[in-house]
């Protein structure tokens, strides 16, 4: 009884992947049929297991099939992927390629982040061990000749620049940055996680062999693909072991291959114990200090209306706990209150041809004041120390 999960997922993954097979040939009726057993498996595995911890991706899955069905139903026909004179080996690698492309083509950013080092506002302890770790290698290998970092984790709370950090890393090096979110690589087809990871990974290879430039593999959240479960199915399993097995790859025989792994989570102690071993670095992105509070209200407050009573380093010190993200946040809540008032004001109207349109007052120290009286920090102090214990234990600069 305990396997039923497992064969009902592998069922479903069977019947999902023949579905895409024969809809990438335009094999209409077979895809419909396989995409009808592949949800009558994935409604079994609801119903028997109604307290899952997956169910909401069986669901996610279910409507995504029914949805192709009734896609491939209404269309009167579907144009072939494939040239139907090729050979049978022919259109199978054809196929293959045109999942591939389908599936992680659109990850790869061949244009550099336009995201610099002075745009991520503090975080200098992260900025140095990535620049060491990852920058310096790609620029002078020689001088490394015991090898350097490959994985890297970042973790710390949500909205402290993590993707911020890897994409000015990437922006510095000439080379890619692969951006994938890891929950969508575990639900994006039912049972083929593993193979996404090892597509991934090829994928990121290729670029790195083949046109000889540093590659950035950044995974963010993390956790949702690497996480510790009380209770797992086979599919995975075999996900987890399939990243551990590319990891050591890139770790041991990709010496000199300029391909590195960046994780991202803000809950660092769901993370597996053999994973950790695999990120050398472990880097916390913390809440942004008293300085760093300061340059991101200097920031964020450049483009707008202020009068005298605003200063960056009394509000740096009025939103201690906030984030980055949730100083962004403030600063767009007190510009929308005034923008607010114009259109709430009696005698507005739209603007005739000529006419001077009304600009916003200034800002004011009590607009923030009475932002922050209605908008709460979204770090809690329960969470900080959680961070702190945590890094006490694990954290590798």
């Amino acid at each position: 009884m305990s396997l039923a999960p497992q064969e009902l997922e592998n069922t479903a993954s069977k019947y999902a992947s023949q579905a895409i097979k024969f809809d990438s040939q335009g094999a209409r009726g077979m895809a419909i049929s396989n995409y009808q057993q592949a949800i009558d498996a994935l409604v079994k595995l609801l119903q028997l297991y109604p307290n899952s911890k997956l169910n909401q991706i069986y669901k996610d899955r279910c409507n995504s099939y029914h949805n192709r069905i009734c896609s491939l139903q209404q269309s009167r026909g579907v144009e072939p992927a494939v040239d139907p004179e090729a050979s049978d080996s022919d259109q199978k690698a054809s196929v293959k390629r045109q999942e591939d492309e389908n599936d992680f083509e659109e990850l790869v950013m061949k244009v550099k982040p336009d995201v610099t080092w002075d745009q991520v506002i503090g975080l200098d302890e992260a900025k140095s061990a990535l620049r060491e770790s990852i920058v310096y290698p790609t620029k002078r290998p020689d001088l490394f000749p015991l090898g350097w970092p490959k994985g890297m984790l970042l973790y710390g709370p949500p909205g402290t620049g993590k993707t911020m950090l890897a994409a000015a890393t990437a922006n510095e090096m000439d080379g890619y940055f692969i951006n994938v979110d890891a929950s969508s690589l575990m639900s994006k087809w039912l049972g083929e996680a593993e193979k996404n990871v090892a597509k991934l990974f090829a994928m990121a290879r290729k670029y790195a062999e083949k046109e000889g430039k540093a590659v950035i593999l950044f995974v963010d959240e993390v956790d949702s693909l690497l996480g510790a479960r009380s209770s797992e199915v086979g599919g995975e399993v075999r996900t987890k072991n399939q990243f551990l097995t590319e990891m050591d790859g890139v770790n041991g025989k990709g010496k000199q291959l300029m391909l590195y792994v960046i994780g991202a989570t803000n809950k660092p102690w769901s993370l597996d114990a053999p994973f950790l071993r695999r990120f050398q670095k472990r880097i916390y992105v913390n809440l942004p200090t008293q300085d760093a509070r300061e340059n991101l209200f200097d920031q964020y407050t450049a483009k707008l209306n202020k009068n005298s009573t605003v200063s960056s380093a009394q509000l740096a010190k009025l939103f201690d706990g906030y984030s980055a993200s949730d100083i962004k946040d403030v600063c767009q809540a007190a510009q929308i209150k005034t923008v607010h008032e114009i259109f709430d004001a009696p005698d507005y109207h739209e603007p005739i041809e000529g006419e001077a349109r009304i600009q916003p007052r200034s800002l004011t120290a009590d607009d923030f004041k009475n932002i922050m009286s209605r908008r709460k920090p979204s770090v809690s102090l329960e969470m900080i120390r959680a961070y702190h214990k945590w890094s006490e234990e694990f954290q590798a600069l």
